[in-house]
Formats: C-alpha cells, structure tokens, sequence
C-alpha cells in the first residue's frame, strides 16, 4: 500500500485585528481536505472562546512539559502569552490525506519554513494603519494601552512581509476569503503536476496577483502609513 503524500502546509500570520481568524473560517467553509491546526496558548480565554475550538486553553506549567517533550512544532512567546502548534496534528493530517493551515504569528512562521521549506507562507494585511486601529476598537476587548501596544507590534510584524509568499491585503473580505481559498487552491493544482484546465488557470492567475513580487507597489503605501520602512523599487 502507498504511503499518503505529503500534506501542503498552509502558513497564515497577521497582525491582530487584521481580520484573519474571520478569512480562516470562511476559507474552511470553502476548500476540502483541509484541516485547521489549533494551537496551544497560556493566554487565558477571551468572550466566547472555548477550549479546542478556537485554542488549547492550557497552563505555563503544561506548555513548558510539552516544550521539553519535544511537542512543538513550533512555539513563540506574543504579547506575555506562549503559543505553539503541535507536531500531531502534521502527522494526523498526513494520515488522513488532508493538508493542514496553521494559523502563526512571525515568529512561529519563521520556524516552520526552516523545518518546512516547501510550506506555503501567506501574510494577511490590513489596508492601512487607520483601519487597523478602528477594527481593533471596535472588537472592544482590550484596554486602550494594550490596543497601542497591539499597534506597536503590528508596525513589527509588517515590517517582516517580505518573508512570505503570498501577501494578501484585506480590504474587502468577502473578495479576499475568495482570493485566499485561489491560493489554496493555486498550490494543490501545480503540486499536482497535471495539466490545467482553463478553469484552474484562472484560478492559478488570481493567486499569482497576490504573489510577493507582485503586490510590492501597493505594499509601500501601508507600511508608510504604519512608519515602517518602504522598500526602495526593484530594477
């Protein structure tokens, strides 16, 4: 009996607020055989989240056993909290034939394209400082010296967006969970080495629009308006 191929791992980071936990939900409601890696934290829970749906609700002590047991595949410590993906759930998807999306700060996404060089990495942005600023108010869950720190870190994280493969600017989130679901989709079909149908080509297209070299330009006005670095045009 063959063994399953290897699962596609599907990196997703962004900034809090970002509006990436709602992309993620509606990318699962579209795309088959693909699993969701919910991660372990020590943050304690926020509004309605329950243990094992949206995280692993567990203690500092239980992190660090599954830290020395060589549990993680990746861990990172954000915002005084410690968050870490299991190595199971590669396995248990693996075994299923399904490929896997992990939902990772900076950090962790570092850590996996080291272990995982053919890991798909995807950045999810907000349209600019503004707007992130207003979506995080708006949640009203944090306190306003933990939304300004929130701010600080995420200045930080953009400044990283070169690292990945895809960036994807959500300024309209019914269009970016569809063009997420094309890059999904984009990565099984040419991993697949069969020939495309004009139908897949198309999908293959819109994925490449939110390829790194192709979204730089519009890139530069976001992270002016976060005072991040621009990036000087390329030849």
């Amino acid at each position: 009996m063959s063994e399953n191929p290897r699962p596609v791992i599907y990196i997703i980071s962004a900034p809090s607020g970002s509006g990436k936990s709602t992309l993620v939900n509606g990318l699962l409601k579209l795309v088959p055989n693909l699993e969701f890696s919910i991660s372990y934290t020590t943050r304690a829970p926020r509004g309605s989240e329950q243990n094992g749906k949206q995280y692993h609700f567990v203690t500092r002590e239980e992190f660090e056993e599954m830290i020395h047991a060589g549990e993680f595949l990746e861990y990172a410590t954000f915002d005084g909290n410690c968050y870490g993906t299991a190595r199971r759930f590669l396995r248990e998807a693996g075994k299923k034939g399904n490929d896997l999306l992990l939902d990772i700060d900076v950090q962790g996404a570092e850590q996996i394209k080291q272990k995982l060089t053919d890991g798909v990495s995807i950045f999810v942005m907000p349209p600019d400082r503004k707007t992130l600023e207003w979506r995080l108010r708006k949640r009203s869950e944090d306190a306003e010296e933990v939304i300004a720190r929130r701010l600080v870190t995420a200045t930080r994280e953009i400044g990283n967006y070169d690292k990945y493969d895809y960036i994807l600017i959500n300024d309209d989130l019914e269009e970016s969970i569809v063009s997420l679901q094309s890059i999904v989709l984009s990565e099984r079909m040419l991993r697949s080495g069969q020939p495309l149908s004009p139908a897949q080509r198309k999908i293959v297209d819109q994925a490449e629009l939110h390829r790194l070299a192709n979204v730089r330009e519009r890139v530069g006005p976001i992270l002016a308006s976060f005072g991040a670095p621009v990036p000087s045009a390329r030849p």
